[in-house]
């Protein structure tokens, strides 16, 4: 196709969008849109990054199976050595059923039930990474039911605000619901080296997502160290810190985080204080391998607003409307020398928040064209809804010249499967 070294995802090759060595128009014309196609190759590239630039540490990559848990990717990651970050039971049944080691995940999340609990501890995973005194108190009840010891390691809130996209999405200050206040984090400690079903063996901190500054990591990371070491002092060994996930990337405007000189910030730190590293990676390893495939149904002259209609909207891809996210949209066929005009890219939801980007200068659309929405590889598919009756799209993965479907497109029947 004329270009064999992978230089970004998705590249304009003979005019057309491909990924790898496909057009993105040949998989539309098969496959049918909307549609989620994934790139391997990129994924790839992106935990062979992680694995450079943290090399000293040997991290745990455990992947944050939210940003996207389609299981033909999860086998993939696993494949590629990473283990699991998950918040539910339903994302450990996907680790597990993906091949992933138990050893290899860590749980997170605010509202882990008791069923969920014993869940994990049948299946031997690594360590709950607690969120407040009532959920370590719960997981010491169903450890102590099972005759079992329940690791954990304590997320701790270290009061740092970090500059992230939308106010959603940070979660390393004191008005946030996750994490226990650093401050009351040594006597929870404390109390759980007294339980027999308690095994501390770790600490944990998530300041936010999409962040693209090392300087808030490395306030957190600081902060968490000092409590490491009054810990020790007290004879509470830790075995991990986890410093969570939300390495921002870059969605076609603005920068991406220098992972290279947060691993430099990161690894020293880690290493003198004698600890195994665990990182979060979802949306840095999984976002710029997807793109979301929309064909374009009417251009429609509102009079002040052109508004160009696709088969695509929120319930298939949330993100701009719910956190006002920008991705980069383009025909994903040849443009030719049609000038741009600006538009409204809006989706068929019978809700004024239906679109996929506002004011956005596009070569003039034309009906029946492709477009091409970057940058949705995390946060697409898995945060994708059944709204206005609307079946969920396939999704494809990609790697070189092969194709294959990683989950159909959903039914009719598939909407009321389960109802009586």
């Amino acid at each position: 196709m004329g270009q064999g070294v992978l230089t970004q995802p998705f590249p304009r090759v003979d005019g057309r969008v491909v990924c790898g060595e496909v057009p993105l128009e040949d998989l539309a014309d098969t496959f049918g849109t909307p549609l989620y196609v994934y790139d391997l190759a990129w994924i790839r590239r992106r935990v062979a990054a992680f694995r450079e630039a943290f090399q000293g540490a040997d991290p745990l990559l455990a992947y944050s199976v939210k940003a996207n848990g389609n299981l033909s990717l999860l086998r993939e990651l696993e494949s590629l050595g990473c283990g699991a970050d998950i918040t539910s039971g339903g994302e450990l049944f996907r680790a597990r059923s993906a091949g992933i080691d138990p050893s290899d995940i860590v749980f997170a999340g605010v509202g882990k039930s008791e069923e969920e609990i014993a869940y994990a501890l049948d299946e031997g995973i690594y360590a709950f990474n607690v969120e407040s005194r009532s959920e370590l108190a719960r997981i010491e009840r169903v450890a102590a039911g099972k005759g079992m010891r329940a690791r954990f390691g304590i997320r701790v809130n270290p009061d740092v605000a970090a500059a992230t996209p939308h106010e959603f999405t940070a979660t390393g200050h004191s008005e946030t619901k996750f994490g226990v206040p650093w401050e009351e984090t040594r006597a929870l400690y404390r109390w759980a080296l007294e339980r027999d079903s308690l095994d501390p063996i770790g600490i944990d901190v998530h300041i936010g997502s999409q962040i693209v500054d090392t300087g808030p990591y490395v306030r957190a990371l600081d902060r968490v160290l000092g409590v490491v070491t009054e810990l020790r002092q007290e004879g509470i060994p830790l075995e991990y810190l986890d410093i969570g996930g939300g390495f921002g990337i870059s969605y076609g405007h603005g920068p991406a985080l220098d992972l290279c000189r947060l691993a430099a910030e990161v690894v020293p730190r880690v290493m003198d204080a004698g600890l195994r590293l665990v990182l979060e990676p979802g949306r840095s390893l999984v976002g710029e391998a997807g793109v979301f495939l929309t064909r374009v149904q009417y251009v429609k002259d509102g009079g002040p607003k052109t508004f160009v209609i696709v088969d695509g909207g929120m319930s298939e891809l949330i993100r701009p409307s719910h956190y006002g996210g920008y991705h980069a949209i383009e025909p994903a066929g040849a443009i030719g020398e049609r000038g741009n005009v600006t538009v409204d890219v809006v989706g068929p939801i019978c809700e004024t928040g239906d679109f996929l980007a506002l004011n956005r200068p596009l070569p003039e659309p034309r009906e029946g064209e492709l477009l091409a929405v970057r940058t949705s590889g995390a946060y697409g598919f898995s945060m994708a809804s059944n709204y206005n009756g609307r079946l969920r799209p396939a999704e494809v993965l990609v790697d070189g010249s092969d194709v294959r479907v990683g989950r159909r497109r959903e039914t009719y029947q598939d909407l009321i499967r389960g109802e009586a």
